[in-house]
């Protein structure tokens, strides 16, 4: 990751603030010191901000399962799913310090000036589109990598041969990758939050400048 940052564009002095560069490096921080925490084991499953549950068709399917005498399994596709997601987000670093490095602030002032998290959502409303495209593919290869598509092939099988369920098929891979950038953009507006409330935070002259802007709007 560390690597991956380093090839950033470096922001030059210059008689202005920069603004963009200013919020681009809050946003690279975010990736950096929170965004990482994601990736470790249980970075999202033990993370009550951004666990991933299961989504509303799958509830009967985990009931289900537990009416049965399969705790466990259901245990387990819960489990798996955020597995993959940690799996993912380590392998796809690079796809959000990219987004960020390319992110063209249309009114940089005016995010600065906005709420805590406004570059955070500036940066998802802007590249969730161009993002998904790209995150969803490393999270189906994930899904395969952690085992979660076999996990989840069981327990719908299983389900599914429950006298008069209604039968389920979900889109596994899609709803994870959505989630899984839910979790992301969650975890780099901590981040930006931090950076906005807190001077010590501020860890570079360009951060103090810009965000020093900020506290005397």
């Amino acid at each position: 990751m560390q690597q991956v940052l380093s090839q950033l564009p470096q922001t030059g002095t210059t008689g202005t603030i920069d603004i963009a560069g200013g919020l681009k490096e809050a946003l690279n921080n975010g990736i950096t010191k929170q965004v990482s925490k994601l990736t470790a084991t249980d970075g999202f499953y033990k993370n009550e901000a951004v666990k991933i549950l299961l989504p509303e068709e799958l509830r009967k399917v985990d009931s289900g399962l537990r009416r049965i005498g399969l705790s466990s399994l259901a245990d387990e596709g819960l489990k798996v799913l955020n597995r993959a997601a940690e799996d993912a987000v380590k392998e796809a670093t690079p796809i959000f310090v990219s987004a960020v490095k390319n992110m063209s602030f249309t009114d940089a002032k005016g995010i600065l000036l906005g709420n805590d998290t406004s570059a955070t959502s500036y940066l998802q409303n802007s590249t969730s589109v161009s993002l998904y495209s790209k995150f969803n593919p490393v999270i189906k290869n994930s899904f395969s990598k952690v085992g979660a598509d076999k996990v989840w092939a069981n327990i719908i099988t299983k389900y599914n041969s429950i006298p008069l369920v209604t039968k389920v098929n979900p889109d596994l891979t899609d709803y994870v990758t959505n989630q899984a950038m839910n979790g992301v953009f969650k975890m780099v507006a901590v981040e930006e939050k931090n950076i906005r409330n807190n001077i010590s935070a501020r860890t570079t002259p360009l951060l103090q400048k810009v965000f020093a802007m900020q506290d005397n709007k």
